[in-house]
């Protein structure tokens, strides 16, 4: 299976300039640089859980939470689909991991999409240049966060729960209740803000170290710079799209489980599996039944990638449109993006549990760690009910209707 490439949005052939070529082949060796180095503890720190800050600061150290950054303000500037190929990568070997970059990104692009640029300029730059990690407490289905409006600003009360990657980040995004609009606000703080704590209580089976802690905040004062969506203002159709970066990031990382497990189980059935006594065969390669079923393996994770791929690509072409890009192509991407979500997902499941199917009993011994990736994908698929995403393609292949834009669609 190919690798994936990195440097889409960088190619000589497209006449990008030598500059953004040489940072984005800078990033893609960092990238492997980092694939590989998570690859060697993954299996005892899936096993182990709690807060991997050795790792976070290698990613740190890595230059990739600039990635997404535009060069204006100290980033890469690398596309979307660039960056969602970055998750899909680091997901083959750590998909904990990967959701913490990832959703370092998806905070990055709320910044983008929601804020001004002075915003962008303000919370971006020291980004870039201090590398620092964003984390997520944008949770819309808790509204035990409130917002009232103190002077010129807000003073924010509340427990925000299932905020991916807060424990150990520097700055956090986050939305707050305003019962006056009946609407969220949604800001941004620095991590160690006065009145913020930040418990990691997460204790799910599965992507164990997401750092997704309990955020609480008791009268933490917000300023009007750091709101980046005020309550009552309806939100653009570009401002929308953040929930499709969001949904994109999710795929991804479904679908580089179902890829590393995928290897994984290639590798295993290659070197180590012994033939059933009934098959006739040699080699457990030789088996049609298990030719059988690592051919429908294949077949998932390449009709979820495609579909991934194109997807990555219209979201590129919807934010190059800039505040242009209207309701219609705002659709079209949200449509892409549950398709491949879908097939993504039950990619990594399917791949992820079966895949024993074909390896066999001494497969499951604990030193493998392959039961991490159906834990992981079972985890994170169950983030909003994919029946869902398949009842919005429904509506759209029977009465050409776009998914309503909302924090899942």
């Amino acid at each position: 299976m190919a690798k994936i490439s990195l440097l889409r949005q960088a190619r000589h052939d497209e006449g990008a300039s030598a500059g953004a070529a040489d940072a984005t082949d800078a990033a893609g060796a960092a990238l492997e640089a980092l694939a590989a180095e998570l690859a060697a503890t993954a299996v005892e720190r899936d096993r182990a859980g709690g807060h991997a800050a050795h790792e976070r600061e290698r990613i740190r150290a890595s230059g990739l939470l600039r990635l997404s950054i535009p060069t204006a303000y100290g980033g890469t500037g690398a596309e979307w689909s660039t960056v969602l190929a970055a998750v899909r990568r680091l997901a083959e070997v750590d998909s904990a991991l990967a959701h913490v970059f990832g959703f370092h990104h998806l905070q990055v692009a709320g910044v983008l999409l929601y804020g001004t640029p002075e915003q962008q300029a303000y919370f971006l730059a020291p980004t870039a240049e201090r590398q620092l990690f964003w984390g997520n407490a944008l949770n819309p289905l808790d509204r035990r966060v409130i917002a009232r409006a103190e002077l010129d600003g807000y003073r924010i009360d509340g427990v925000k729960s299932f905020s991916s990657g807060s424990v150990g980040s520097d700055l956090l995004t986050f939305s707050a209740w305003h019962k006056p609009s009946g609407t969220a606000l949604i800001a941004a703080l620095p991590t160690q803000a006065d009145g913020i704590t930040v418990n990691p209580d997460w204790d799910a089976f599965g992507q164990r170290q997401t750092d997704s802690g309990t955020v609480r905040f008791d009268h933490v004062r917000l300023e009007a710079i750091q709101v980046l969506q005020a309550p009552g203002v309806t939100p653009t159709a570009r401002a929308t799209l953040r929930s499709q970066v969001a949904q994109l990031i999710m795929t991804n990382l479904y679908l580089g489980i179902a890829r590393g497990a995928f290897h994984e189980a290639r590798r295993y059935v290659r070197d180590e599996a012994r033939p059933w006594f009934a098959s006739g065969v040699d080699r457990h390669v030789d088996d049609p039944y298990v030719q059988e079923r690592f051919g429908e393996f294949w077949l998932r994770v390449q009709a979820a990638e495609a579909l991934a791929d194109l997807a990555g690509l219209k979201l590129d072409a919807a934010l190059a449109r800039g505040p242009s890009v209207t309701a219609q192509e705002r659709g079209d991407v949200a449509v892409a993006g549950a398709q491949a979500k879908v097939l993504a997902h039950r990619a990594a499941l399917a791949v992820g549990s079966e895949l024993f199917e074909v390896t066999g009993a001494s497969a499951t011994s604990a030193r493998y760690g392959y039961d991490r990736y159906w834990r992981n994908a079972r985890v994170h698929t169950l983030h909003d009910p994919v029946s869902y995403k398949i009842r919005d393609l429904g509506r759209y292949a029977l009465l050409d209707q776009a998914p309503e834009p909302t924090a899942y669609s």
